[in-house]
Parts: C-alpha cells; structure tokens; sequence
C-alpha cells in the first residue's frame, strides 16, 4: 500500500511516516521548499516539494496512493484566527478536493482534543459537542477542520477517520518539549490550583503511531471520532517532576490559587492584544488550559472500536523520551 503523509517533517508526521517504511509502505510526503527533509529521505520517502495550496502538486503526491494521513497543521498559542484557518482548514480543503473520486481505503485526519470546551474534564467521550467558538485560533480551527472532513465523509465518500490525541511526547519533538525544559530551568513553571494533581492528557508518540494504524485497519472507523491518551493518570506534577528529575532540575513549587491565575492570564491577554503583541505573553489560556485544567478524557471508544490499547507505560514513555533529551544535550 502506498501512503501520502503530509506534515512528515514535524514531530508526530516523522515518526509516522518511519513507522510506514518499517511495515514496509511505500510513503511520499509533502514538504515546503525550505523544510529540512534529511530524515525522510534517509527512509526513502518520496518528496513532493510544494505547499498544500498547489492543487496540482497535491494532485501529484497522490497519484496511486492508498492511505492519506494528514498531519500538517499550523500550531501555537497566539495569533489571528484567520492565520490558523487558512493553514488548518483551507488547505485542508484543497487536499480533500483532490481525493474526491480517489480510491482511498482511508483518509486520517490528525485532530486534538483541544477541540473541546475549555474546561476540567472528567472522562469525557466523543459524544460531548465541541463548542462553535473556542478562545485560540489553533483550538477553533482544529473544530472547523474535523467538520469540514466529516462533511466531505458524508458528501463525496472520503474515508475520513478523525483522530484527537491528546499532548504528544516522545524523543524528537523540537518544539514543546525544550520549551517545557527552558521553564523548568528558569523556575517559571506554577501549578494553577490543586497543586499539580489534575489530570494532563498524554499520549506518547508510539501509542499515537499504533492508533493510526488500527485506524487504517478498522472499516468501523470511518466516519468516526477518536480520543486517544496513554489511558493511565498523569498528573501535572508527575509529568513535570519526572522531567524535571532526568535534566536535574529542581521540581516546581509554586501554587498560585485557580482564580488569581486565571485573572492574571486573563489581564495578560487583554494587554498584549491592546498593544498588538506579534508573540504569546507568558501568562495566556492555552498555557493556562495545559497547567490548570482537569484534562481527563475517556478513551473506551477507541478500545471498543479499534482495539486500541496503548502498550507503551508512562513510566518507560517518559525514560526513553528523556534519554533522548539527555543524549541531545551531549
């Protein structure tokens, strides 16, 4: 079977495509002309350099493909809403477009579940309506994206699948990861109330990969949603301390009460956004919904429907993630 990836060059969209040639696919992936692309084409991927918005080039990259798995996404905590909707959900739409009439067995979308409500959560499933607005363009693009692709599930036939993993960890994430380090370092990292005890919804990036499989796999899956996290508890404190104690750095202290944080974060918004700021202030409520929320989110559908069970335990996910940053650091 042939794949096309796109966002291969990132994170979650390389470890994909290399879990792809290890089961022996053929992969081609679309890449911008400055992305680096050394890592895929040690694996032999076939490169299609271009941006999503070239439907011809993404007409091109899928000729005689099979699986399409769409990880490519813009990402961030701060900027117009617009911006994200315009890498998020129109060059979705070209690339859809192009698998109209395609013989595809499935078209995976790589969703988040940031798409729900900013709120605690508590073993939330798939039945729980995303909100029409969402604070962050990511979060609200993210939304708009899921829709778009089941509606083109419903209209024309595309094998859509809706992934929504929750934060993915795992050696080589360049972004969020070293930023996590860098705060720890500086001693800036707080626990919003509870004292670091509420729930983060992780997910290490090899119980993502045999997700998507089983997602490939699965004729029950298309047209359908998916929560997906490691499926045990991780608190905030747990996952912090852990990566605290492989860089040996000291673990955080600091507990400012819920509502003095979300006063704080929500002054800090207001201000940067009055005075035009290009970057995220320190203190803004996609941080805020990562370190205080409740973050809990039932995954017995992707059990019962794909038989997804994540084999990966926190504790060995977290030892080889950070070996990897401790090896980097050398």
């Amino acid at each position: 079977m042939a794949y096309l990836i796109t966002g291969a060059t990132g994170f979650v969209g390389g470890h994909i495509a290399e879990a792809c040639v290890q089961r022996g696919r053929q992969v081609n992936a679309i890449a911008r002309a400055t992305s680096d692309t050394g890592h895929l084409q040690k694996l032999g991927v076939t490169i299609f350099r271009g941006d999503l918005g070239d439907s011809q080039m993404v007409r091109q990259a899928l000729q005689d493909v099979d699986v399409v798995i769409h990880c490519a996404a813009r990402v961030g905590d701060w900027g117009p809403v617009e911006d994200y909707r315009q890498a998020n959900v129109e060059q979705l739409r070209v690339l859809l477009d192009a698998c109209k009439g395609q013989a595809l067995s499935r078209f995976v979308l790589m969703s988040s579940l940031g798409v729900y409500a900013a709120r605690h959560h508590y073993r939330t499933d798939e039945t729980e309506p995303l909100p029409k607005r969402h604070r962050d363009g990511y979060s609200q693009s993210k939304v708009e994206a899921e829709q778009l692709a089941l509606q083109y599930y419903r209209d024309f036939g595309v094998p859509v699948v809706v992934l929504r993993p929750g934060f993915v960890y795992g050696p080589r994430d360049r972004a969020v990861m070293p930023r996590i380090i860098d705060n720890l370092r500086k001693g800036s990292v707080r626990y919003p109330g509870a004292r670091g005890k509420r729930a983060l919804n992780t997910i290490f990036i090899r119980n993502l990969t045999d997700a998507v499989f089983l997602a490939i796999e699965r004729d029950e899956a298309v047209g359908q949603a998916y929560n997906l996290t490691d499926g045990e508890f991780v608190s905030k404190r747990r996952f912090l301390e852990a990566v605290a104690d492989a860089m040996g750095l000291q673990h955080p202290s600091l507990t400012p009460p819920y509502w003095l944080a979300w006063l704080v974060t929500w002054c800090s918004e207001k201000l940067a956004k009055l005075r035009g700021a290009k970057e995220a202030p320190n203190f803004n409520f996609t941080r805020f919904k990562f370190m205080a929320l409740n973050l809990d989110f039932s995954i017995e559908k992707a059990k019962m429907d794909l038989g997804y069970l994540p084999r990966v335990t926190f504790d060995d996910a977290i030892y080889e993630t950070m070996a990897w940053y401790k090896s980097e650091k050398r």
